[in-house]
């Protein structure tokens, strides 16, 4: 069975990463396992425990850290965000890819610990539709729309990290190049090693 690819999703706060994971797992469902991350800030309407996050106290979270239960964690707006190992490992080695969707500290932490991760940032056509997208939310302030705008400002100094830039304008295409992006990379050498070793042993009995 091969081994899945590890996916990391970033990008700015209202660029619709969560409905790109959506609309990706609705039509491959099979094919991907979403990392559900933990996080100590409290959640928006609409959203459950465990579904979009797993909704921890502060020294829960810090608990977690001392275990070396994350992959990753990072303080992003205040809170605290950390994705949790075990599901993360036993996901690809069952053959399924794995998308973390995770800020920009801890994607650059999770390409430390796993140099073949597949590193995507997701963005809207341009700045003002970014913000357009934040008050469409209608549930934050001008102060804290303003903090994330800031925050973008901070986080565009590191797109040169990823490996692709992903443009948000159209949903459908925009998971459809998502899709075929993390599945290329099952195509490279370094996630092929054991056919390669396989048809070499059988290419030597000739």
């Amino acid at each position: 069975m091969k081994k899945g690819i590890l996916a990391v999703v970033s990008g700015f706060s209202g660029a619709g990463k969560g409905s790109l994971m959506r609309e990706l797992l609705q039509r491959h469902g099979e094919q991907y396992a979403l990392s559900i991350s933990a996080t100590t800030r409290p959640p928006r309407e609409g959203e459950e425990h465990g579904r979009e996050y797993f909704f921890v106290s502060k020294e829960e979270f810090e608990r977690m850290i001392e275990e070396e239960a994350l992959i990753e964690y990072a303080c992003y707006v205040g809170n605290y965000y950390g994705t949790p190992k075990e599901y993360v490992l036993e996901q690809m080695e069952a053959g399924r890819d794995v998308i973390l969707e995770i800020e920009i500290q801890g994607a650059l932490k999770v390409k430390e610990r796993f140099p073949d991760a597949l590193l995507l940032f997701v963005t809207p056509p341009s700045a003002g539709e970014l913000e357009k997208r934040l008050r469409g939310r209608g549930t934050e302030t001008d102060e804290v729309i303003l903090c994330r705008l800031k925050r973008a400002a901070e986080e565009a100094e590191f797109m040169e990290d990823y490996d692709y830039i992903l443009v948000n304008d159209n949903l459908e295409v925009c998971a459809s190049e998502m899709h075929a992006l993390i599945q290329s990379q099952h195509l490279r050498t370094g996630s092929s090693q054991e056919w390669i070793a396989r048809i070499r042993e059988e290419l030597c009995r000739f």
